[in-house]
């Protein structure tokens, strides 16, 4: 059972997405919270595997609580989606910074959203190649100086490539039939390059991989 918790304060839209997760056998919501404070709270009260938050909250916005989540050792197996009704280019960055592993727009359609919760329960990132590409030009427009990634001289070099194509936006599949090797082995690589970069999941690799430098958008 995938266990959620959803905060927004908007209730009409908490009340949508109860009603559609709970429809699904495998899913089930354990708590509501009307602003950040409250789901961080809620939060460490249940476990949940996945918190759906809003970007725009009282008290604590979303991107906060996302931030202290992942901060928090003991939150350590919960993964948070953030929800918002704007576009991914302003806040798709913030987001996967603050530790997300993932970022919907709120008028996504039912059948999207379970999957991304099924998804996002799996430990996979939501970061399709069409969200990386716009990470990607953020990279290429600001021009962000690169910074130290604990873990970086620790990568194989198997490794360092499949970190590069992750942040190409390949899948596993995609990425073994690039590497010659099998969809398990590149996982392997991924996974252990993943634990050298204290990232949380696929999402927080591509940021890292972007911000080390061991990524640049010149050979991505």
């Amino acid at each position: 059972m995938i266990r959620v918790l959803l905060v927004d304060d908007q209730p009409l839209i908490r009340s949508g997405f109860r009603a559609l997760l709970d429809l699904e056998d495998d899913i089930e919501v354990v708590a509501e919270a009307a602003d950040g404070a409250e789901g961080l709270a809620l939060t460490k009260q249940h476990l949940p595997d996945i918190v759906l938050i809003d970007i725009q909250m009282p008290v604590v916005d979303g991107i906060e609580a996302t931030r202290r989540i992942a901060a928090d050792p003991a939150l350590a197996q919960v993964h948070v989606v953030i929800l918002t009704n704007y576009g991914m280019d302003e806040y798709v960055l913030d987001a996967l910074r603050a530790g997300a592993a993932g970022f919907l727009v709120k008028d996504i359609v039912p059948d999207d959203l379970v999957h991304a919760v099924r998804v996002a329960a799996r430990g996979d990132a939501l970061l399709a190649p069409s969200i990386t590409r716009k990470l990607i030009n953020r990279y290429v427009t600001q021009s962000l100086p690169t910074v130290a990634s604990t873990g970086l001289d620790e990568l194989t070099g198997r490794e360092r490539e499949a970190v590069a194509l992750v942040a190409q936006g390949l899948s596993n599949d995609q990425i073994a039939d690039r590497m010659v090797i099998s969809p398990l082995t590149a996982k392997t690589h991924i996974n252990r390059a993943m634990t050298k970069l204290h990232a949380r999941d696929r999402a927080q690799l591509v940021v890292l991989a972007y911000e080390s430098g061991l990524v640049t958008p010149r050979n991505s």
